[in-house]
């Protein structure tokens, strides 16, 4: 019985361990649906500050997959768009807030460059994932007849971001979407360590990604 107590558990694991819990909230000042002609396109940009602060890469590009692929709009790369604007988009130079991005509109050399891109909405994301709680402990040892791990260890992850729907063109907030996304993850160790590790940060792009395409009117030439 005993011998079946680790199986036991695997099993136990195997249920209810990765599970997430993801809560999606919206603002919308307006329902009319966000227009986007064929030749506009959208960016996502994440918050970068001082060089010690920069929202995951990683993240970003993953909810612009998800706009382009479900959402049929036309995304640019956040880094081609980094490197069409440099250094203007560098920590020490990122706006922070709208008021700050107008600003740098007001230059007549980005204003046009932004035209000639035909960037009309830029999605501004903030935000991170912590390890909020561990426990257990996992130990292992080589002998002469062999080795392996013994053990139980578990983690609880929280990812919480905030995209920003920006009108470059008429220089307005036109959404914000907030997504609070937590999970638990295990690694349970009866010789080889075997993982259980919750998508926490998969999850928060899903939750995000698929509301903030369902802010936006499919592209087209008759789009105002």
């Amino acid at each position: 019985m005993r011998g079946a107590l680790p199986w036991l558990l695997l099993c136990m694991l195997a249920t209810s361990a990765c599970g997430t819990s993801t809560r999606v909230d919206e603002f919308r000042p307006s329902s009319t649906l966000l227009p986007l002609n064929s030749d506009e396109k959208v960016v996502v940009v994440g918050r970068r500050h001082s060089g010690a602060y920069e929202t995951d890469p990683d993240f970003i590009n993953c909810i612009g997959n998800k706009l382009a692929t479900r959402g049929q709009l036309s995304v640019m790369p956040e880094q081609q768009f980094l490197d069409s604007f440099y250094p203007w988009f560098e920590p020490r130079m990122a706006p922070l807030g709208l008021k700050r991005m107008g600003g740098i509109l007001e230059d007549p050399l980005i204003g046009k460059r932004v035209r000639e891109l035909g960037i009309r909405y830029m999605i501004w994301v903030d935000g991170n994932i912590e390890t909020t709680e561990k426990s257990g402990a996992i130990s292992c040892a080589v002998a002469p007849g062999g080795g392996g791990c013994f053990g139980f260890s578990s983690w609880d992850k929280a990812a919480n971001y905030e995209a920003i729907i920006w009108d470059l063109d008429k220089l307005g907030e036109k959404g914000r979407v907030q997504v609070d996304s937590k999970g638990s993850s295990y690694l349970l160790a009866v010789g080889a360590p075997i993982p259980f590790i919750a998508r926490v940060q998969g999850e928060a792009c899903e939750g995000i990604g698929t509301r903030l395409q369902s802010f936006f009117a499919p592209a087209g030439p008759g789009s105002p």
